[in-house]
């Protein structure tokens, strides 16, 4: 079952830098939520503060009603997929291992029907589980990376840049995959991206962060009516720009 998420005055300082300000939000179960923003808006510490790698100076996150800092962060991180901006796969274990190394932490053993199952899911010949990650394409690691995300059957899966270091036909291939991965296995999806065209494609619900703070909470659709104010909208361009120009090379 989908997860629900709620954020309760949620701030975060670093000295005298505040990277978050006082967020309030709810996100309803099955959501597929991107946050977007320019570096430095707080969209990845926002994420983080979710599975605890980030601790908030003030407020509360709540998991399906339960506070997130009341929990044992290995186990709440166990069933909470996470993917990483840089893949993240260790290169010395095989990809079989690297899928197994959240329930093996709780003492838990993923066996090999199991493992196999986990990458036909992102499309991985399950043969590839003897592998080291060195000899997979960057495509097909960040596909192990999103197995193992999916190790523990989450009901909540936290994307960080997860497609950023892609090619864009490796990219494009592996955001739809997950979408559909989203609604097959009842996801509640958090995704954060610099890109808003991947967020426009992927999200039905878009959250535009600037200077700590959620200065839009659209749709795609009424983003691409102009919505969300200034922020948002200079964001929107870039792809309706890109559009527009291939536009005109057709003509």
């Amino acid at each position: 079952m989908a997860a629900s998420l709620a954020f309760e005055g949620v701030t975060k300082r670093y000295d005298s830098t505040r990277a978050l300000a006082g967020i309030d939000l709810a996100i309803e179960p099955g959501s597929f939520v991107a946050l977007v923003g320019a570096s430095g808006s707080g969209k990845s510490t926002l994420l983080k503060t979710i599975n605890r790698l980030v601790e908030p100076t003030e407020g509360r996150v709540l998991l399906d009603g339960q506070d997130v800092a009341a929990s044992d962060p290995t186990a709440m991180r166990r069933t909470t997929g996470y993917v990483f901006q840089r893949i993240g796969l260790f290169p010395h274990m095989s990809v079989a291992e690297n899928i197994a190394i959240g329930p093996r932490l709780v003492g838990e053993k993923l066996g090999e029907d199991r493992i196999g199952e986990l990458l036909s899911l992102v499309d991985l010949d399950p043969a590839m589980a003897g592998r080291l990650p060195e000899e997979l394409s960057g495509g097909q690691q960040q596909r192990v990376g999103v197995a193992r995300a999916l190790a523990g059957n989450p009901s909540l899966l936290l994307m960080d840049e997860p497609f950023g270091a892609l090619d864009p036909v490796t990219r494009d291939a592996l955001g739809t995959r997950v979408r559909d991965l989203h609604e097959k296995l009842d996801l509640t999806t958090i995704m954060v991206t610099h890109d808003m065209a991947e967020a426009l494609i992927l999200a039905d619900r878009v959250l535009v962060m600037d200077g700590g703070r959620i200065v839009a909470d659209e749709t795609p659709q009424a983003l691409s009516r102009g919505k969300g104010g200034e922020v948002a909208q200079e964001l929107v361009a870039v792809p309706r720009h890109q559009a527009e120009k291939l536009k005109g090379l057709e003509g």
